[in-house]
């Protein structure tokens, strides 16, 4: 069994690798104010940026869907992995030689699954790659030449060959230590009669990367007549390979897609290496499979939905791209961006095109010029005769139905009034009342609950401080939190000032019980700090600090609370001794003043009963809490 991986080798782990350049792997961020970076969430789909990332404390955590923690529980949840995988997988990243408590280091074959098969996917694009260069792939070189594609060019996009016999990359990884068990989960190898073989044979083999650089799959292109399989042949559905979350480019193209707010979506593997020899850096592709949501949600984190945005799409003029571009449209909406469709003249692909007028009409090809709902709806209307009376109905039965599935009233009615100019019905507003007429339809037979961006479709963006409730974390059990409480905000404020600033507040904090803190979830929080050794030790390593409370944290609600309160941005304008101060009084007044309450209304339910030796201690206890009470209105913080 593996070793426990050495406590000081995981800290050394953490603090080597920055959490904002991960994070950046997978999403862009901009600046949030207050030294952090927002982003549009992983972890679930949202409108406007509600994930923070705070660079100097190693957190992040959404304000939408409360999924926080440091950069190894990042890496956990959004690639899946167990928490051993994540540690190596950072370690290889920083260049840190891990050391394991039970058994020394870690041999091969006890490493992780991910980290294993994209080990031998790694070796296998190694492998293909030399392979490139030997007689045998002469075929694979004049296919690269013929296409405009040099050495170089090759060398680029780690472009290789797979040799034609039965089991040279299963013999070659067999003797890098991979098992045959691996080889076949990795979709390198498949089950043959006398055990595995290759599944790639005599093709030319482009490696496919996911957003953080890592060769997950493989696209295979036939060479040769006698090859009786398809013309693309795709590594299949793996524990790290799912079609319809990759796309082929996007290790190389996502810097400047976040930087020009621009992506240019093409067919294939040869369409996107023109577009990126052209200059048209942004260009991506899907593997073997139509462009869907989960396409969509890695662009929209890229993209970031800012208002200058374009997703352009490069279908193939004949009949299946113009059919891809339809089912392109009706995602369309999930896009804050601009959509747009070009295509070529005499529906050239961008390679064909690039080989026929250079790089000059590549680039000119992707400047957005149609709407993709222009485009798709022309290819509806298109269908009909419009010349008649009853092939313009037609026509605009089916094209009104697509335009009634746009969310946005003014944008629906726009498209409506285009759809009439493009079918030739003079009166608009028919048209107008004829959508708007569907989306009712659609709407009654139940398709709308909530609506997309809806009060139901999250809870919300960034906090909010004003005057609106918040609901707190399922658990612990209490009230719900409600920002309109002035209680709240205070402790609020006080538990942030204690995790982000403990100097502010130590050591006074660390003398306040968590029965001070009238929400439940909070007084968690409290314990948790507490139990870390207290807002004190914080005044050491801020970010060894932030993990002990969140180690000490009894479940994932309160450790999500914990990573909400240690990123999110403080209420007031200047945080420093005076506010602190403020915040700690106001925390511990209200505490001395719900006890006064307490112990007079014993007494009142008690009236004549209690006795007298009992009585005068009360009685005691409570003009000591109202001269301290006094002090603290007076003195402030000096009182504490």
């Amino acid at each position: 069994m593996a070793g426990r991986i050495n406590d000081d080798d995981v800290k050394a782990v953490r603090d080597a690798v920055p959490i904002d350049s991960v994070v950046s792997e997978y999403l862009q961020l901009r600046s949030a104010g207050g030294g952090n970076l927002k982003g549009l969430c992983p972890f679930h789909d949202e409108k406007s940026p509600s994930f923070q990332v705070s660079p100097g404390k190693g957190l992040f955590h959404c304000f939408g869907c409360q999924e926080g923690g440091d950069t190894i529980a990042f890496v956990m949840k959004i690639d899946h992995l167990s928490f051993s995988e994540t540690v190596e997988r950072l370690a290889a990243k920083a260049g840190i030689t891990l050391r394991y408590e039970e058994g020394g280091y870690n041999p091969s074959h006890q490493r992780g699954e991910r980290i294993r098969l994209i080990e031998a996917h790694q070796a296998a694009a190694d492998f293909y790659v030399r392979a490139l260069e030997s007689p045998e792939a002469e075929i694979g070189r004049k296919f690269l030449a013929e296409r405009g594609f040099d050495q170089e060019a090759a060398t680029h996009f780690r472009v290789g060959y797979s040799p034609a016999g039965w089991d040279h990359l299963t013999r070659y990884l067999r003797g890098k230590g991979f098992s045959d068990k691996e080889l076949i989960t990795s979709g390198l190898s498949q089950d043959g009669r006398r055990g595995p073989i290759d599944r790639f044979r005599g093709r030319l083999m482009w490696p496919i990367s996911d957003t953080a650089g890592d060769i997950v799959g493989f696209g295979a292109r036939k060479l040769r007549d006698d090859d009786n399989g398809p013309k693309y042949l795709n590594t299949p559905e793996t524990p790290i390979y799912k079609k319809s979350q990759v796309l082929y480019g996007i290790d190389l193209a996502k810097k400047d897609i976040a930087k020009a707010s621009r992506a240019v979506v093409v067919e294939g593997y040869t369409d996107v290496m023109a577009c990126h020899l052209a200059g048209v850096t942004t260009a991506i592709a899907t593997c073997g499979t139509a462009f869907g949501n989960d396409h969509i949600k890695i662009l929209r984190r890229l993209l970031m939905d800012n208002g200058s945005a374009r997703v352009i799409f490069t279908f193939d003029g004949d009949s299946a791209g113009q059919k891809a571009a339809l089912r392109a449209f009706e995602d369309d909406q999930k896009f804050a961006a601009e959509t747009y469709i070009a295509i070529a003249p005499d529906g050239m692909d961008p390679c064909d095109l690039r080989l026929a007028k250079g790089d000059d009409a590549v680039r000119d090809l992707v400047e957005p010029r149609t709407p993709l709902f222009e485009f798709a709806l022309r290819q509806i209307v298109g269908r009909y005769d419009l010349e008649t009376p009853a092939g313009r109905a037609a026509a605009l039965d089916e094209a009104a139905a697509v335009v009634a599935k746009i969310k946005t009233s003014s944008v629906q009615r726009e498209v409506a009034v285009q759809l009439a100019g493009f079918i030739g019905i003079l009166d608009q507003e028919f048209v107008v009342r004829r959508v708007a007429q569907l989306a009712r339809w659609a709407r009654d037979k139940g398709g709308e609950k909530g609506g997309r961006g809806g009060p139901q479709d999250r809870r919300g963006g960034a906090p909010q401080h004003s005057a609106q409730a918040v609901q707190a974390p399922a658990a612990p059990s209490g009230p719900a939190l409600n920002l309109r409480s002035p209680a709240h905000r205070t402790e609020r404020e006080l538990l942030k000032l204690a995790l982000q600033k403990p100097a502010l507040v130590s050591p006074a904090f660390d003398a306040y019980g968590a029965d001070e803190f009238t929400a439940p979830p909070y007084a968690a929080v409290r314990q948790c700090i507490a139990e870390a050794g207290g807002a004190e030790r914080g005044l050491g390593d801020d970010r060894e600090y932030l993990v002990a409370v969140m180690d000490a944290a009894p479940d994932n609600t309160v450790r999500s609370l914990v990573t909400e309160l240690a990123v999110e941005v403080f209420m007031g304008r200047t945080i420093d001794e005076t506010y602190a101060g403020m915040q700690l009084v106001h925390v511990r007044l209200r505490a001395v003043d719900r006890r006064i309450d307490e112990v007079q209304g014993s007494l009142a339910r008690l009236g004549s009963n209690v006795a007298p030796d009992d009585l005068a201690a009360a009685q005691n206890e409570v003009w000591v809490l109202q001269q301290y009470a006094q002090s603290l209105r007076a003195k402030g913080a000096d009182a504490l």
